[in-house]
């Protein structure tokens, strides 16, 4: 288990941070948790939360990789993108207000420009989804994101 803040590890704040805890990384691969909160954001009147947001799991699973890769090295956290996903599949609607789920997140590639592929599972009692994201991480984010419309570097 880690004990880094979500806070510290994610590009996210407040009740954007859908992940309860990451319990273990490596060079290749990440485990987080959460247990669905019935009043969260995106939750359903019933307190369920929809299968869709799956993704969003899966990509702040991914994010925090990121983040906890750059606390190891002493690096500060950057800003990445989710590009898209490929093949999302769940086999339930919603995610029942209580339910525990885990995310693995496996990384199946990253290149020196900062474009990567995870392969992204979503587990629970009953439940499972699974999906490919695409991510981007541009080198110094800060600027990237500030540079005019139509300049190239």
């Amino acid at each position: 288990m880690i004990d880094w803040p979500l806070a510290e590890l994610l590009p996210h704040a407040g009740d954007m941070i859908l992940i309860d805890q990451i319990l273990a990384f490596d060079a290749e691969q990440i485990h987080t948790r959460l247990t669905v909160k019935p009043n969260g954001l995106f939750n359903r009147p019933d307190g369920s939360l929809p299968a869709w947001v799956g993704i969003e799991l899966m990509a702040q699973s991914v994010a925090a990789f990121a983040g906890c890769h750059a606390r190891q090295r002493g690096d500060e956290v950057e800003l990445g993108f989710l590009l898209g996903s490929r093949k999302f599949e769940c086999n339930v609607e919603s995610f029942p207000a209580g339910t525990e789920l885990t995310i693995h997140g496996l990384r199946s590639l990253e290149d020196d420009n900062g474009m990567g592929v995870f392969e992204c599972h979503i587990n629970g009692v009953g439940i499972h989804a699974s999906a490919r994201l695409n991510v981007y991480r541009p080198p110094q984010a800060t600027q990237y994101l500030h540079e005019p419309a139509g300049v190239q570097s």
